[in-house]
């Protein structure tokens, strides 16, 4: 019996969750690259490599070269790198072992990562892909600007390979839908941009796990060819909530046990140093229980976490366990070691969070 809190993970609900968007994929006609942010785990990559993935995802240099390390050599860096110092060096070497492909959104950057491409001794191929702000207005530019930041990249001897977007205002209630729009329609326009500079565009990519069901590919009369969805393997709270899926589906949860208990209201061994705090504006708490729908967590501290059932005889008594799926599960699954797989709630195998930490 292994001391809690723990991180724990479903293995058939997560084949059934990998095997569901790699179908979907399919259907769409378009390439399945999942973001590994969510996981960073090697062997959770190679399963979804198994189901079909042309490659993965990842957010920083750091990650990159932990998977490349693990023999996995298909890579997107999804962020708009600035390439000086010593990650410009470390992004060449990783560019001369992988095939790799890096996010780019302005003619600075460009000029910058051809530089670390062309440094030394050895110059290295180096493809990029235009980010563009399909409606989170975080990173990007204007779709209509994507063609003059390709052409300036193409002019400093970057490969482009396309254009790519995060639909990230997909992540509010009823929101999904006119996310994936916002993101087509957005796509449709930064594509055009190349083309009319006599530009290739070969990469569409987008997607995001709240958006991928309405998400529209080649196959759909859309324009993506690629996906790009990060928290599916598990879900979580914030996508039980948003509607993407209904509780059954979500594949981790933290378990933890009963330590107090005042009638409806118990306190149980984890907090936000196992969960993470994110909470966003339209949660209920600070994360959900799957097997107990009506209750919410109320506080969250740093190793204590309050849960209010709807009467005391809902309440688990002192020293019994429960599974808490966290808000955000990228974030949970940074802040552990290991992630225990089970079957029939039986431990089965432990994977390593092999780029836990991995922020540079």
């Amino acid at each position: 019996m292994r001391d809690t809190p723990y991180l724990a993970v479903d293995e058939q609900l997560l084949e059934a969750n990998l095997t569901a968007m790699a179908e979907h994929a399919r259907q769409l006609g378009v390439a399945l690259r999942p973001h590994a942010k969510t996981h960073k785990s090697v062997e959770l990559a190679r399963r979804q490599l198994a189901h079909g993935a042309v490659g993965l995802t990842v957010a920083t240099v750091s990650e990159a070269e932990v998977f490349a390390d693990a023999g996995l050599d298909d890579l997107f860096i999804a962020y708009p790198i600035w390439a000086e110092g010593p990650r410009a060096s470390r992004l060449q070497a990783l560019a001369s072992r992988v095939r790799l492909r890096v996010g780019v959104d302005s003619i600075e950057g460009a000029r910058m990562l051809a530089r670390a491409a062309t440094s030394g001794e050895h110059p290295v191929p180096l493809a990029v892909a235009v980010e563009v702000d399909s409606g989170h207005h975080r990173t990007g530019v204007a779709p209509d600007q994507a063609g003059i930041i390709a052409a300036a990249a193409a002019e400093y001897g970057l490969t482009v390979e396309g254009v790519f977007t995060f639909p990230g205002h997909s992540y509010a209630p009823e929101a999904r839908a006119s996310a994936a729009h916002d993101e087509a329609l957005a796509l449709e326009v930064a594509r055009e941009s190349l083309l009319g500079l006599g530009l290739a565009c070969p990469v569409v990519s987008g997607g995001s796990t709240p958006s991928a069901d309405a998400a529209e590919g080649r196959a759909t009369g859309g324009v993506l060819t690629e996906l790009r969805p990060g928290v599916y393997p598990f879900f979580d709270a914030q996508q039980w909530e948003l509607g993407t899926v209904g509780p059954g589906r979500i594949a981790l949860t933290a378990v933890a046990t009963v330590v107090s208990s005042r009638g409806a209201r118990v306190v149980v061994d984890l907090g936000n140093k196992v969960l993470g705090a994110d909470r966003a504006a339209y949660a209920t708490g600070f994360g959900r229980l799957p097997e107990s729908p009506e209750a919410r967590i109320v506080a969250l501290s740093e190793h204590h976490a309050t849960i209010e059932f709807a009467t005391a005889e809902a309440a688990p008594a002192l020293g019994s366990r429960v599974r808490i799926a966290p808000n955000h599960v990228c974030a949970a699954v940074n802040l552990a070691d290991e992630l225990v797989v089970e079957q029939n709630a039986r431990e089965v195998a432990v994977w390593a969070v092999d780029a836990r930490g991995a922020n540079t």
